[in-house]
């Protein structure tokens, strides 16, 4: 991998070689250079390289020397590497490492993580792990320190806990761009100290903080958290929520993942505006290992937001340009331009976004979306795998849900909805049959149970609840990618099935199982902190594909559900979620039982 060096370090030889006193290491040659400088694109164009970074575009014949790589790029589009500006790294189970390897033929060039999985696991230790692991290949791989482990204190138990002093110690590292996605805006809007003091620490080592504001109110309670200094929000789900939030100054990211497919509806704020889109950026989020082999990373990304009307050239701006003003990294990053790093994707094809080649760092990284470097892999260390502390062995006992009155028939409930593709739930209400003083199922209403168990300590706690829309008719399914504590979710159609899916999990490390009939029937198993495999894209992949599989013979064949599934837990998204603490209203912050009565 060639040396990374600062523009400081380099400029006389970048000036040299612009001059063709010195001659360059690398030229492309003939292409048509997408410049988002200017939103245009000039045919015939040379780019020269040196020292990893780019010193004149336009004609560089004069830069050429015996020893110069030239590459042809006749026919061919000159981009910018992409860039994603919010990713959870651990959500596509793969390490650093095997990611890195799954995303760079895509043409991503630099991704801005934000390792909270980790961190609510194993805290600062795990999040080093990560920054370890993506030091050494060709990728860049920025963090944003998580900035709310545990997500929502008090509604839920975890593995660690991140302050204001941890934040301040990470700020100094040149690894981290920012602060990871502020989820408490609640915090944020009431003054909490604790959430204030994260924010003043980032802001005074003129980072980023990057947010996620997930109500619709876009008045009173947008201007505060945006007054605060976060800069980005990837939370937007109605193409008013993006509007609001760009004409407000803050960067919004249209999403795109395995499961959340925000970019139809949000778009719109673009395409039925016509409005300036500097502050329009596309991200992942979340993306599974199939999605990035099957589909691709930022360029389906880039694909999915032209092919919903947005310009090509724009579309290339909104993962490029935008994301390195975004996070104040516009020196080195963003454009093909004098004096930045020549992280560069050549396209056969601008508006199906078809990646031919990727350079990074001015080194031919991938050809024809084939790896031309080794990326070897680093094994993590046993603590990261010995993460499963149930405490004991579940059964069917621990899922019963006794009735407050065993005089009636029925129980009236609350239920979480599941909304497919979309991260929100509905909080509904139901009657549910009782019978021997326990509340059933009722597979007829699609009314199933749901159990989050805490798995870090091994404190015993349990939530129970009810859940809806994922349409299984038999079995049990269990992870431990459960967001944001990872605690042991579950949920089935019957206790026995719901006990083994969970003791499964306790004796592989944790991972996502799937069992029916007292049998496990798919298995993906996750060691590293119960969220991520050692194995490279392609096995992963496979295993989540069985899952799927038998997500659909146990009767689901809504999108993606594992991901869907690991955010009933999630505290911060409305309307209702559970925890191993139990039941929470999101909407107003609050703790609610499970029997609505």
């Amino acid at each position: 991998m060639n040396k990374r060096y600062k523009l400081s370090e380099v400029t006389k030889e970048l000036v040299a070689v612009a001059q063709g006193i010195k001659k360059a290491e690398t030229v492309i040659k003939n292409g048509n250079l997408i410049n988002v400088n200017t939103g245009e694109i000039l045919e015939n164009i040379d780019v020269a390289i040196t020292h990893g970074r780019i010193a004149l575009v336009g004609d560089a014949e004069h830069t050429i020397g015996e020893n110069t790589q030239v590459i042809d790029a006749n026919g061919l589009y000159i981009a910018p590497g992409f860039m994603d500006g919010h990713i959870h790294v651990e959500s596509s189970m793969l390490s650093v490492k095997e990611y890195a390897k799954a995303v760079i033929p895509h043409g991503t060039t630099a991704i801005y993580m934000d390792p909270h999985e980790i961190g609510n696991v194993l805290g600062m230790k795990g999040i080093k792990l990560m920054i370890e692991d993506g030091q050494d290949v060709p990728l860049r791989v920025y963090t944003a320190m998580p900035s709310c482990v545990p997500a929502t204190p008090g509604f839920e138990d975890n593995g660690a806990a991140i302050n204001a002093e941890d934040i301040s110690e990470s700020m100094k590292w040149d690894s981290v761009a920012g602060l990871g996605e502020m989820m408490n805006f609640p915090g944020v809007l009431s003054g909490d100290s604790s959430i204030h003091d994260e924010l003043m620490e980032t802001l005074d080592a003129n980072k980023t903080i990057t947010g996620h504001y997930s109500i619709p109110e876009t008045k009173m309670g947008l201007n505060g958290y945006i007054a605060s200094g976060v800069r980005c929000c990837h939370e937007s789900v109605r193409k008013e929520d993006a509007l609001a939030k760009m004409r407000l100054g803050m960067y919004v990211q249209l999403r795109e993942g395995s499961a959340w497919h925000d970019v139809k509806e949000t778009v719109r704020s673009i395409t039925e505006n016509h409005i300036d889109t500097r502050f329009a950026t596309l991200v992942s989020d979340d993306t599974h290992p199939e999605t990035l082999i099957k589909k691709g990373h930022l360029d389906h990304i880039v694909k999915r937001a032209i092919e919903e009307g947005v310009d090509p050239i724009t579309a290339i701006q909104m993962v490029t340009i935008n994301v390195a003003d975004c996070f104040n990294m516009n020196r080195d990053l963003g454009s093909v331009s004098p004096g930045k790093w020549a992280d560069i994707v050549l396209l056969k094809d601008l508006a199906r976004v078809q990646v031919d080649k990727v350079l990074i760092n001015g080194e031919l990284v991938s050809d024809k979306q084939k790896l031309c470097v080794d990326i070897v892999k680093t094994p993590y260390p046993d603590f990261a795998k010995n993460t499963m502390n149930v405490g004991r062995a579940l059964n069917e006992q621990d899922f019963h849900v006794a009735t407050p009155d065993d005089k009636k028939d029925k129980a009236f409930v609350r239920v979480m909805e599941i909304i497919e593709a979309k991260v929100g739930t509905y909080s509904r209400k139901a009657y549910l049959p009782i019978k021997d003083g326990l509340v059933q199922n009722d597979l007829s209403k699609d009314v199933i149970k749901a159990a989050v168990i805490e798995r870090h300590n091994a404190t015993g706690t349990m939530g129970k609840g009810y859940v809806s829309g994922f349409g299984l008719k038999q079995g049990a399914v269990a992870s431990t990618v459960a967001h944001d504590s990872h605690n042991l979710l579950i949920v089935g159609t019957n206790d026995a099935d719901m006990a083994l899916a969970g003791n499964t999990l306790s004796e592989v490390g944790g991972g996502m199982v799937a069992v029916k009939d007292g049998k496990v029937i798919a298995l993906n198993p996750l060691p590293i902190a119960g969220l991520m495999s050692e194995e490279d894209a392609q096995v992963v992949a496979g295993n989540v594909k069985r899952l799927d599989e038998a997500w659909k013979t146990l009767g689901c064949d809504i999108e993606s559900p594992f991901m869907t599934m690991a955010l009933i837990s999630l505290a911060v998204l409305p309307e209702l979620r559970l925890t191993n603490r139990g039941l929470f209203d999101t909407v107003n912050f609050k703790k609610v039982s499970i029997f609505a009565e």
